[in-house]
């Protein structure tokens, strides 16, 4: 009798990366023309909160409609065409510690997967470069090549993510209860419930006081990953700045 498939799951956002692969991709959907830049200022000051705070329900929801209303109308080959700037600078914001994770995993033979609320075209190139099994993301509806901007299936979100798990793991065989998750925020305890071993990574208040009770591994990457924040947290600052003097200028020209 063969034995059984196990899998470690890693969410994305300050866990697998250390920053919002969200912003990443409204930065480069700006840069190819298709978001105004005034658009993009609200993407620039939830990536600062994210950085420092972590998501919510609400401001989850909240990039998920966005993100589907931009890309209505929207051809899907063009949005797959950012990955060539957006993946780039994902590999670069993997956490070193992470990348020792997946290779323990491999090293166990288990198969890893990001399970993330970002969107599949962004997710399963990023697994695949990574050399991970796979993604799963949430998907868009595409009618002949085109957005329509509605959901197609569940948002992989909460217990949206612990059911695409558990949906990937009745299709490939995988023991639930001899795998893994990672991740970084209470919002993810339904994908974290589900497996025999959960690890919170840098975890929020709430979620760290939960695995302590409940006796569940609590890593904080090192100072590396640290500082790698910090400094793109002061970049994103700047960027602040000079959109808001940006914006600033052009409501002074309109009332002139």
């Amino acid at each position: 009798m063969s034995q059984q498939r196990t899998a470690a799951f890693f969410d994305l956002d300050r866990t697998l990366i250390a920053g919002s692969s969200a912003f990443v991709f409204a930065r480069a959907a700006r840069d190819a023309g298709y978001i105004r830049i005034q658009d993009f200022l609200p993407d620039v000051v939830r990536a600062l909160k994210f950085q420092f705070f972590g998501s919510s329900d609400e401001s989850s929801h909240s990039v998920r409609d966005r993100i589907l209303s931009r890309v209505g109308g929207m051809n899907q080959a063009d949005l797959v065409g950012l990955n060539e700037l957006v993946l780039p600078e994902l590999l670069g914001l993997i956490r070193p510690e992470a990348r020792a994770l997946l290779d323990q995993h491999h090293a166990a033979g288990r198969e890893t997967w990001i399970v993330s609320a970002s969107p599949i075209e962004l997710v399963e190139p990023l697994a695949i470069a990574l050399g991970m099994t796979g993604g799963i993301g949430t998907k868009g509806e595409v009618d002949n090549g085109v957005y329509t901007g509605r959901l197609d299936g569940p948002f992989c979100y909460g217990e949206g993510k612990a059911e695409a798990i558990t949906a990937l793991a009745t299709e490939r065989g995988i023991d639930l209860t001899n795998s893994w998750s990672y991740s970084d925020s209470m919002s993810d305890l339904p994908m974290m419930e589900i497996v025999g071993n959960a690890v919170a990574v840098n975890p929020d208040a709430e979620l760290a006081t939960l695995s302590r009770s409940r006796g569940w591994p609590v890593v904080i990457f090192a100072q590396r990953s640290k500082m790698l924040i910090r400094r793109s947290s002061t970049i994103t600052a700047a960027v602040v700045a000079m959109l808001l003097t940006y914006s600033l200028g052009l409501r002074q020209g309109r009332k002139r």
